[in-house]
């Protein structure tokens, strides 16, 4: 089962959410992800929030490319 620090990964107002609300928020509650950044996101691939971050194909197909990286060393 995987686990992950909300603290670390979350600005602190969405560190206690739930997680269907932390997936429905805006990418801008993930920790380093500015409100400009959201818009960036939001205008060239259609991200609006969480889910539609990590259901991105583009970020899918990097976290493969790591995967088979690592799986390789």
């Amino acid at each position: 089962m995987a686990s992950i620090d909300l603290d670390k990964v979350l600005d602190k107002a969405w560190a206690e959410k739930g997680l269907s609300e932390i997936l429905a928020a805006p990418v801008a509650a993930l920790k380093g992800v500015s409100e400009r950044d959201g818009e960036l996101l939001d205008e060239a691939f259609g991200v609006k929030t969480v889910a539609d971050l990590a259901a991105l194909k583009y970020v899918r197909w990097a976290q493969a490319l790591a995967a088979l990286d690592a799986a390789a060393k």
